[in-house]
């Protein structure tokens, strides 16, 4: 008995079925990679703002309480008690700029690279030099960087939550300059009050013993170099966040007008 051959009628309007099935099922699979990839991206970035925010709110509450409770006593004893969380903070903030490279973020990637590099040199020169850890001025320059953190950590998990929050945004956009100002400043005359320790710690030892002696770079040169990149790059990260702040608040106040 021969066997059931379909018809060419019907293979022409199978076919084209067939086709119209597989696209669609091509297109639902990236729309479903998308939103998984989207979905990972959110749940990362809002985990990673929330970590941030606990930790300088910890910090804070710390640095406060401890203020309060001995006074100016409390400032020698602020790396020895917050100083881990604060590397931990800083050190996380490192993924900030792969955020900004791979687009999770919208932001100029200048200002976020100068104020992660400078707030992770300044610790690692802290952590160099064990007897500038209880100098008052690190308890300044923590207390600033908390208050940057502060303001910029809640407003990113309103926006991730889709909720920006106007006078947050007004907020962070107003105070982090002036704030980012005065914490440069403070990295500024930190560096200068540490060269004198690098400088009877390092004597002739250099910090490239594998090159020839002709080109050794002694530590306080590298430190004199890094404040004047300082002055340049703080100066250049503070334009562009004016820049940046304009900006934003201008379309902001375009949406507003058009509601």
């Amino acid at each position: 008995m021969a066997g059931h051959r379909s018809s060419p009628s019907s293979d022409q309007t199978l076919y084209p079925a067939v086709k119209c099935y597989r696209r669609l099922k091509k297109r639902n699979m990236r729309i479903w990679v998308h939103f998984n990839r989207f979905s990972l991206s959110l749940t990362y970035l809002f985990s990673y703002n929330l970590l941030q925010f606990c930790g300088h709110t910890w910090i804070f509450a710390n640095m406060t309480a401890r203020f309060f409770s001995f006074g100016e006593d409390a400032q020698a004893g602020t790396f020895y008690f917050v100083g881990v969380v604060m590397g931990v903070c800083q050190l996380l903030s490192l993924l900030e700029l792969f955020h900004i490279a791979d687009g999770f973020e919208e932001c100029r990637l200048f200002p976020r690279l100068m104020q992660v590099m400078e707030r992770n040199v300044l610790l690692f020169l802290l952590i160099s030099l064990e007897e500038f850890q209880t100098k008052p001025i690190v308890c300044v320059q923590f207390y600033l960087w908390n208050i940057l953190g502060l303001l910029r950590y809640p407003h990113e998990l309103f926006c991730l939550t889709g909720t920006p929050y106007l006078k947050m945004l007004w907020v962070h956009q107003t105070l982090s300059v002036p704030v980012y100002l005065l914490s440069a400043v403070t990295e500024g005359i930190s560096i200068v009050h540490m060269l004198p320790y690098w400088s009877q710690s390092e004597g002739p030892d250099s910090v490239q013993p594998k090159v020839p002696a002709s080109m050794y770079i002694y530590s306080p040169y590298m430190l004199i170099g890094w404040l004047l990149l300082l002055v340049l790059g703080s100066s250049l990260t503070a334009l562009l966040l004016l820049k940046e702040r304009q900006e934003i608040l201008g379309s902001w106040n375009k949406k507003l007008k058009e509601d």
